[in-house]
């Protein structure tokens, strides 16, 4: 019987011992799966908005112009951007000879036409057609980051963008999310004069 009572009390003091140890961390734990949560995240971010474009078909006119104007690692950097992204039809309506021409030849001129696509600061959808509707009649002035102006008005539903040669261009698709900043897709490529 001493036997019997000295094992359960060995049992019951090791028992008690156990329950008595602090439990591992539960922060480990947390942080691990925190880590793991920032990874996945950062997996699936978005690009950069060269990134985006290079990830998109649609856009591969519009990539080979950034490279060959030498403005990738620039659209690349901290931003943020509002890139007006005109497609591989918008860059399709304009004369072959000339395309190639900036491409090749003239690719200062390609970078001053592609820098009056892009607007500092991360500007919505949301934002930029209420920026129209506050501003009126005369449409929502935007300056590009090369300096020269575009003009944002709402015709039959649509943004529609007007340059300084008087072109337009019609926003077919907003709000493209990148690391650095917003894509708002366009059906013409726009000129700055």
């Amino acid at each position: 019987m001493n036997k019997l009572t000295l094992a359960l009390a060995s049992t019951a003091s090791l028992a008690l011992a156990a329950c008595a140890e602090t439990p591992p961390e539960s922060d480990t734990y947390e942080e691990a799966a925190a880590a793991d949560q920032m990874a996945n995240a950062e997996a699936m971010a978005p690009g950069t908005v060269v990134e985006v474009a290079q990830g998109d078909e649609t856009f591969s006119t519009l990539v080979g112009a950034v490279t060959a104007a030498g403005l990738g690692e620039t659209l690349s950097g901290e931003g943020p951007y509002t890139v007006f992204a005109p497609t591989n039809d918008a860059f399709a309506k304009i004369p072959e000879a000339t395309l190639t021409e900036l491409t090749t030849n003239d690719t200062e001129t390609l970078g001053t036409i592609l820098t009056y696509h892009v607007v500092e600061g991360n500007v919505d959808a949301a934002t930029l057609t209420q920026a129209i509707a506050d501003a009126g009649e005369g449409g929502y002035t935007i300056t590009t980051v090369n300096g020269g102006t575009l003009t944002a008005t709402v015709v039959d539903g649509d943004v529609v963008l007007t340059d300084a040669a008087g072109g337009t261009s019609t926003v077919t698709a907003t709000d493209v999310a990148a690391s650095n900043g917003v894509i708002h897709v366009i059906d013409t490529v726009l000129m700055p004069q």
